[in-house]
């Protein structure tokens, strides 16, 4: 009997603890996995055979806005999937063919057959979060890095470039599903800037006029 009035408080107190650690389990982060469609490029695609490398910062990139009060929310918005959706997309329809690699191309490393490799980057994002809860239009800025370098990682050409996203209204189901809107509004942007601007990047214009020329993959050879 003694010995249950003793521990009684000991239980007690450990079951608050818990209670509150499973409360503060439960006000984690909002987390937004970002989804959504990449229509391919309407262009002739050029006749490359075209590398491409994701670090592992793209391939999993993410960005959080933390809670600045107690009625404030917290975020973590993955977009790294949608990145390398994206990109890949885009790629795949602006040249002859596309190759990932598994490792940034560097001398001495084993490298397919490729014309040169793209190693993109997110070198800067901003957002803005809407000022009240009932207006959910989200904003959202990138800033990408490129470089294309040879198989054995010597620079051919480096580039910036911006993108731009925002909720086109402020009646959407949730503020999960505006954050997702402005995200896919700003990897769509990318796309179809890079695909406006890489041929006239000085450097990759000077590299495509002087480059050896080779045969296109899908010439067919004839016999007699």
């Amino acid at each position: 009997m003694s010995g249950s009035m003793i521990f009684a408080p000991d239980w007690r107190r450990a079951l608050v603890v818990l209670g509150a650690l499973a409360l503060l389990a439960g006000c984690g982060p909002t987390e937004v996995v970002v989804k959504g469609s990449f229509p391919p490029p309407l262009l002739e695609p050029l006749p490359l055979t075209l590398g491409v490398w994701y670090g592992d910062d793209f391939a999993h990139h993410e960005f959080s806005d933390e809670a600045t009060g107690r009625s404030g929310s917290s975020w973590v918005v993955k977009s790294g999937e949608a990145q390398v959706q994206m990109w890949d997309t885009l790629l795949t329809g602006m040249f002859d063919r596309l190759v990932h690699l598994d490792d940034r191309p560097g001398p001495g490393q084993v490298t397919p057959v490729v014309d040169a490799v793209l190693i993109p980057h997110v070198d800067e994002l901003q957002y803005a979060i809407p000022a009240h809860t009932n207006v959910k239009v989200y904003e959202i800025w990138m800033r990408y890095r490129f470089e294309l370098v040879t198989t054995d990682g010597q620079p051919i050409a480096e580039w910036t470039m911006s993108a731009y996203g925002k909720t086109p209204t402020a009646f959407m189901q949730s503020d999960q599903a505006a954050v997702n809107l402005a995200a896919v509004v700003a990897l769509r942007d990318a796309g179809a800037n890079f695909a406006t601007l890489f041929t006239r990047v000085p450097a990759v214009r000077d590299w495509l006029q002087h480059r050896p020329q080779r045969r296109p993959r899908h010439a067919a050879e004839v016999q007699l």
